[in-house]
């Protein structure tokens, strides 16, 4: 298979490769003392989430596209002793470690290879299974066994959200929930030092305010939509908006304000295209989402309109007539569970082509009846941290449309 140069312009581009992360020791963390700051909703089967994922490759590959495993890219990247160094300075926290543990952690763990560090980096570390101790800790002393000295990352199955190709250029996220911000170092390593990446260049900071990539919506090439809620802030829409127009890699961003809510954590809880005309939206958001459109004024500073109806702002920044929207359920009830359980967070192969849960039977079979092949997969397991097809891939190469 031809290696393509990693470039996203929309998304419903045929698909060509794609990051993801297959369920690992870090699910088997979770237990009911932990699932809720850790953010799953439920304790996964991990046996079973893992097969599902493995079948969801499948249907990716069997598509012609080509599937990067996190794990696999950073073990691989790993290997070069400067990512091995930012990666031992990734895992240890002194704040919650102390100096004297701390230093100990990163002695033992500049010594391990690549393979066993990344363990480390994904499924944590319990104090139990620190290497055995030299004097006396107070630190170790008053943590049960089973406590994190390095915590578990069972997000990282959600490659959309911790970065997002925009153009040529990616950007590491921001995360806001404290159980997700070591995941942006991972993937700044990555990005640093592996050779599939060499000649990434940045369109954000994971320094910058909070914007997740669940929040980032490729409406077209050089228009984005971002939404605003419970994890991209206001600050970080803007931070975005203004690296890209600097960038020159867009020209109209739209900030859209959605519910602060699990339930609609993202805007692609709620909205996600299937065409490069066409949209899946949960029906309660048709009429309530607003955006404000930002665009650059041509002296280094923002223009800010708005608010006005959303699918009216993307479709003049898309410079179309309008967008179809296929609504998620058939009947109130309906569109309020298939929502819940990821109805609208469809994967697009390419346009007109969609990967979505079989669970959705309604939303699939509205999406069909428009003219959009659903390819339907199991989703049980892997839907108990909230997240569908799209949160569970990171797109790095998409063709151009058309």
């Amino acid at each position: 298979m031809t290696t393509k140069t990693p470039r996203v312009d929309s998304e419903v581009g045929p698909l060509r490769a794609v990051l993801l992360h297959r369920p690992g020791n870090e699910l088997t963390r979770l237990t009911p003392r932990n699932n809720d700051k850790l953010l799953f909703d439920s304790i996964p089967w991990v046996g079973r989430a893992q097969e599902e994922h493995d079948a969801f490759a499948e249907v990716l590959r069997g598509r012609g596209v080509e599937v990067l495993l996190l794990a696999e890219v950073l073990r691989e990247a790993l290997t070069d002793p400067r990512a091995h160094a930012a990666g031992v300075h990734a895992a240890v926290d002194d704040r919650r470690l102390g100096e004297d543990l701390g230093d100990a952690l990163r002695s033992h763990l500049s010594g391990v290879d690549a393979a066993t560090l990344a363990e480390v980096l994904m499924a944590g570390l319990t104090f139990e299974e620190l290497p055995a101790a030299e004097g006396a800790s107070l630190v170790r002393k008053i943590h049960h066994p089973h406590d994190f000295a390095v915590d578990p990352l069972p997000n990282l199955l959600f490659t959309r959200d911790s970065s997002v190709w925009i153009g040529d250029r990616v950007a590491i996220s921001s995360l806001a929930m404290p159980a997700r911000r070591r995941e942006t170092a991972l993937l700044d390593l990555i990005y640093a030092y592996h050779p599939r990446f060499s000649h990434a260049s940045r369109a954000y900071g994971a320094h910058s305010a909070p914007v997740e990539g669940g929040d980032v919506l490729l409406l077209a090439p050089g228009v984005l939509a971002v939404g605003i809620g419970e994890r991209t802030t206001a600050a970080g829409a803007e931070s975005l908006a203004r690296s890209l127009f600097a960038d020159d890699i867009a020209h109209t961003v739209l900030a859209v304000p959605i519910a602060q809510a699990r339930a609609t954590m993202h805007l692609d809880t709620v909205c996600t295209m299937v065409a490069p005309d066409a949209v899946v939206m949960y029906p309660l958001a048709r009429d309530e989402l607003v955006a404000f459109t930002l665009r650059p004024d041509g002296d280094g500073s923002l223009r800010v309109d708005g608010p006005e109806p959303f699918l009216h702002a993307a479709a003049e920044a898309m410079g179309i007539e309008k967008l179809r929207v296929i609504d998620t359920g058939l009947d109130p009830v309906t569109a309020e569970r298939e929502q819940w359980d990821d109805g609208n967070n469809t994967l697009a192969l390419a346009p007109g082509v969609v990967v979505g849960y079989e669970r959705n039977v309604e939303t699939n079979a509205r999406l069909a009846d428009a003219g959009i092949e659903v390819l339907a997969i199991a989703g049980s397991e892997l839907g108990s941290g909230r997240g569908g097809p799209r949160c569970m891939s990171c797109p790095i190469v998409r063709d151009p449309i058309g």
